[in-house]
């Protein structure tokens, strides 16, 4: 396994993100209660936040923008301006979260450094992705850093075409099978995967993933150990 790169996912592999959304969320559906019940509001979100992805990408902006409108939806266009401006300061609270490190990230980060090149290689909104990786205090491990509007094969193949190296020297680490795993295994690189306590529908597959450079781990510390003893 002569690794040249090592790529790290950002949300809920390095640092908490998903619970924050599901809290989000239980604010909106208390919110909208007296139009519809909960798991309705939520189901509803859900719907919202797919049929947006294509215009608003992933992150908590576009995250607003399809409250506002599902909240609309299931108001049926009768919810006050009151209501409108305690949905948007739910996603003006997400966005001024703290960066919850998660167990180890740092000290996995360090123990790599100098003996491989670091990729963060993550989705989301651009603004919101810069803010937390600066106050993360992480932004120094890494060689390179892209943020992108999808993690498709296509998309990791640019990254590797940009870094000059070859999928089989290549590996990625993260918490979606769907996003971070299936697509670098898809090209003939390596994946390490270290599920995370909570994962978004969206991200979720049905099927098992079955492959000779496919790992799974526990935490991010075990993942360092793999590595190690692959040399």
């Amino acid at each position: 396994m002569p690794l040249k790169v090592i790529a790290f996912d950002a949300d809920d592999t390095l640092w908490v993100n998903e619970p924050f959304f599901r809290e989000a969320e239980e604010k909106f559906a208390s919110l909208l209660e007296d139009f519809m019940p909960q798991h309705a509001i939520m189901k509803e979100l859900y719907k919202t936040e797919i049929q947006n992805l294509g215009l608003y990408g992933y992150g908590i902006k576009g995250f607003i923008l399809s409250m506002i409108e599902a909240a609309m939806r299931i108001s049926d266009h009768k919810m006050p301006m009151s209501l409108v401006e305690k949905v948007m300061n739910i996603g003006r609270e997400m966005l001024e979260k703290p960066v919850e490190l998660l167990p180890g990230v740092e000290e996995v980060l360090k123990s790599l450094n100098g003996d491989y090149r670091m990729v963060l290689a993550t989705k989301g909104d651009l603004l919101d992705q810069e803010r937390k990786l600066k106050k993360s205090g992480l932004e120094k491990y890494f060689h390179h850093i892209e943020i992108m509007s999808e993690k498709r094969s296509s998309d990791f193949e640019k990254i590797m075409r940009h870094l000059d190296v070859a999928p089989q020297d290549f590996l990625m680490m993260g918490n979606s099978l769907k996003s971070d795993i299936l697509p670098v295994l898809e090209l003939g690189g390596h994946a390490i995967h270290i599920p995370f306590h909570i994962t978004w529908a969206h991200e979720q597959i049905e099927h098992e993933v079955e492959h000779e450079q496919f790992h799974t781990v526990t935490c991010i510390a075990d993942a360092a150990t793999l590595i190690k003893s692959m040399r």
